[in-house]
């Protein structure tokens, strides 16, 4: 089996629109999460979330990519020119016959066609509409897979490209597509990650119905709870994160800096209910055990858990049924966090953003911790890294995901060993 490094990373985030600013808000511990600025929300239950401080023209994007593209595209062209500009790849450094792209949303060009619609509705009193009043770029904006073909073309990535649609595990499914793709040798390097920017009035009142979201509006950045028990519910946030990944020897034949191997990966779909979870963890230890295996892990060997951790209390038992169930004595040890308390939960982006967490906490030496967390639920009884980030050597990273549709996903990033 061909092994997958990763060789670049590019990240857009609430609180830090590039790498390191990213990576600087989720040490720091201080939540991104503040009143909604983006529409007037006072009309939902939840007014909070995680915005990105984003300008295109600033990030560096022409006038016509930003004309086409939604708000989520614009995210994953300028994240995938940081991971690849990091990564130190160019025209000179790879074939693009061999390279590809993977991206992960859930829910697509949620901003603009929400906005396409208001117009060529005239606010929603016509049912049937007037194309005639569209933006030209209506179907590209329309059809998800746009977002995949907007960044090979970037690029010049020739190789497969596709975009995965699984719910909140969308973004660390993406990167297990394209990590499958390199060690199956259909490809060398792959962009993967996962994109999103959901915070729209069609989102909040989807997730206001099921009373899913925090409606603690007035206290923006307490917000977001992950395992507290005084936790609500989540809060929706925006963002992206890109990946470069490469096949071994190929990084090694032109010297690239790896941040860390890909070295489990798991997905398993629970079959059992849209939103509803065993709070025994069944099912995403099923994604977890799979994912040791392949990385030939011990329990003893996960050095941090990055959690799914989303602040609800459906989602935070299973999770902790689950680690229990997978790791036994083991998961009172290892340190959990959760980055959803700092930048919120971007759906199908947030796996993407955790991954590039993972590879950054074995890089940096550094365990992000999970903020908010003041009040202990004797529920969730494992380390779950409360407010203060710790200095931590990190060979193994776990990291889980769980998704509306029933999806359980695992991933293991490790430190770069010879076998």
């Amino acid at each position: 089996m061909r092994r997958v490094v990763v060789t670049g990373i590019g990240a857009v985030a609430p609180g830090g629109t590039t790498r390191e600013q990213f990576w600087d808000r989720i040490v720091s511990g201080k939540p991104a999460t503040r009143r909604v600025t983006f529409f007037d929300a006072t009309q939902y239950r939840s007014q909070v979330a995680a915005e990105a401080d984003f300008d295109p023209v600033a990030a560096g994007l022409t006038p016509q990519e930003i004309r086409r593209n939604d708000r989520y595209g614009q995210f994953a062209l300028v994240a995938s020119v940081e991971a690849v500009t990091d990564a130190e790849l160019d025209a000179g450094t790879w074939d693009g016959d061999r390279a590809g792209v993977a991206l992960g949303s859930a829910v697509g060009a949620t901003m603009r066609l929400e906005e396409e619609y208001v117009v060529l509705s005239d606010h929603g009193r016509k049912w049937e509409v007037d194309g005639h009043y569209a933006m030209p770029f209506m179907y590209s904006v329309f059809v998800p897979s746009a977002v995949a073909t907007e960044v090979a073309v970037k690029h010049g990535a020739h190789g497969p490209a596709a975009v995965v649609s699984t719910g909140c595990t969308s973004g660390i499914d993406a990167i297990g597509l394209a990590a499958q793709q390199i060690e199956q040798g259909d490809v060398d390097v792959m962009i993967c990650g996962g994109t999103e920017s959901p915070i729209s009035p069609i989102s909040f009142a989807c997730f206001d119905a099921i009373r899913a979201t925090s409606p603690r509006n007035d206290d923006p950045e307490g917000a977001s709870r992950p395992f507290d028990a005084e936790r609500q519910g989540f809060v929706m946030g925006e963002g992206c994160a890109v990946l470069v990944l490469e096949e071994l020897e190929h990084a090694r034949r032109r010297g690239a800096r790896i941040y860390c191997e890909v070295t489990g990966y798991a997905n398993h779909a629970n079959a059992f209910h849209m939103t509803g979870l065993h709070p025994d963890g069944m099912e995403l230890s099923r994604a977890v055990d799979e994912a040791m295996a392949q990385a030939r892990c011990n329990p003893e060997d996960i050095g941090y858990i990055n959690a799914h951790g989303s602040g609800t209390k459906q989602n935070d038992r299973h999770e902790t049924g689950a680690f229990k169930r997978s790791l036994n004595g083991a998961a009172y040890r290892i340190p959990i966090s959760s980055i959803k308390s700092v930048i919120g939960h971007s759906l199908g982006a947030i796996g993407a953003l955790e991954m590039a967490a993972c590879a950054l906490v074995i890089d940096r030496g550094a365990i992000p911790p999970t903020a908010n967390l003041t009040t202990r639920d004797p529920e969730c009884d494992l380390d779950y890294t409360p407010l203060v980030a710790r200095e931590a050597h990190v060979d193994n990273v776990l990291s889980v995901g769980s998704g509306f549709g029933g999806f359980q996903s695992a991933m293991i990033f490790s430190r770069l060993k010879e076998l």
